[in-house]
């Protein structure tokens, strides 16, 4: 079986309100690249990638006019992909969803949200992830309340094979200081924005334990938009979202072999899933952002994870079309995980 997580830059802006893809010669969200470029680059990516499901990060818009599932069942018909049905949970008002693009044929899914609904006032612990978390941000003894911008996927999924497991589809992401206009307005906003982000790792890893306890084969995937030595706030806190939601340094950790090299080495080469152009620098940032992290009982199952990496991964270099719609197609590159299911 293979899995996919694919975090697609604005994809919304690629449908009109009535979830029909704009294949034409008007600007698309990404620079310098055609919507009709972009959705032929998409359609390139996810043939080749041939996979049983997709967890689509940053999927199409749901709001009163547009819907999530149509949009990405519109696109896996137009070019043709095995990945015809699609599931979602909680929408959100980012204009970036989450959701599941996968064949029927080899999956059954159906969204399968848990912990108990906490509603605006909040709870300890885990609650369900539309609701509130109450904890304590920044050691005053004062409980904050913290919500997610883009509440995690959680789908009950079975195999033909039999085989059932969990997958959690995640958007991890600390938001910009927007107000801010002093250097020390910024940084304020800054910290206690990643304080939020990081808060919301501690609560997807408290649901993620929760799985571990009961044995649960359990698979984790999506964005998590920071990691080891990715920026300054790492020696702030301590530890990255990464190192939270796998459980780096427990016994019951999960495993992602890309995030495990790259919190074992401080210098030299690691593995990176997306690519970023700074413009005041005038240069390219490569990072690693995106995972997929597996409990014991998937490991066990013969796993292989690749990242599509258009200028890293030899078989991606050596497919011209492939490796240039891997670079037209998002700013992030999708990684797989192929397992015996």
């Amino acid at each position: 079986m293979r899995l996919a997580t694919y975090n697609i830059e604005w994809f919304t802006s690629l449908f009109d309100d009535k979830n029909q893809l704009l294949e034409d010669g008007e600007w698309s969200a990404r620079f310098d690249v055609t919507r009709g470029q972009q959705i032929a680059a998409l359609g390139t990516v996810f043939q080749a990638m041939d996979a049983d499901a997709v967890m689509v990060i940053e999927a199409p818009d749901s709001n009163k006019r547009r819907s999530t599932v149509q949009s990405l069942e519109n696109f896996a018909e137009r070019f043709g992909l095995r990945t015809s049905h699609a599931a979602m949970g909680f929408a959100n008002e980012t204009q970036q969803e989450i959701a599941l693009l996968y064949d029927p044929a080899k999956l059954t899914v159906h969204h399968d949200p848990q912990g108990a609904f906490s509603g605006p006032e909040g709870a300890s612990g885990a609650p369900r992830f539309d609701g509130a978390l109450r904890i304590d941000l920044d050691i005053d003894a004062t409980e904050d309340l913290v919500v997610f911008s883009k509440p995690p996927l959680e789908l009950a999924v079975e195999a033909t094979s039999g085989f059932a497991f969990r997958m959690i589809g995640a958007h991890l992401k600390s938001k910009a200081p927007h107000g801010a206009t002093t250097p020390a307005e910024i940084m304020s906003r800054q910290v206690a924005n990643r304080r939020k982000q990081l808060a919301q790792a501690i609560w997807l890893r408290a649901r993620i334990e929760e799985h571990l306890s009961q044995g649960t084969p359990l698979i984790v995937m999506g964005d998590l938009n920071d990691g080891p030595g990715l920026d300054e706030f790492e020696s702030l806190f301590g530890r990255s979202s990464v190192e939270i939601v796998m459980g780096h340094g427990l016994d019951n950790a999960l495993f992602d072999p890309h995030a495990r090299q790259a919190l074992s080495r401080k210098l030299g080469a690691m593995p990176t899933s997306a690519r970023f152009w700074i413009r005041p620098e005038k240069r390219f940032l490569q990072a690693l952002l995106d995972y997929i992290m597996v409990s014991e009982p998937v490991r066990a199952r013969a796993p292989v994870w690749r990242i599509w990496h258009p200028l890293d991964d030899p078989d991606c270099w050596r497919a011209p079309d492939l490796r240039d719609a891997l670079v037209t197609a998002s700013d992030h590159f999708p990684v797989t995980l192929d397992f015996d299911a």
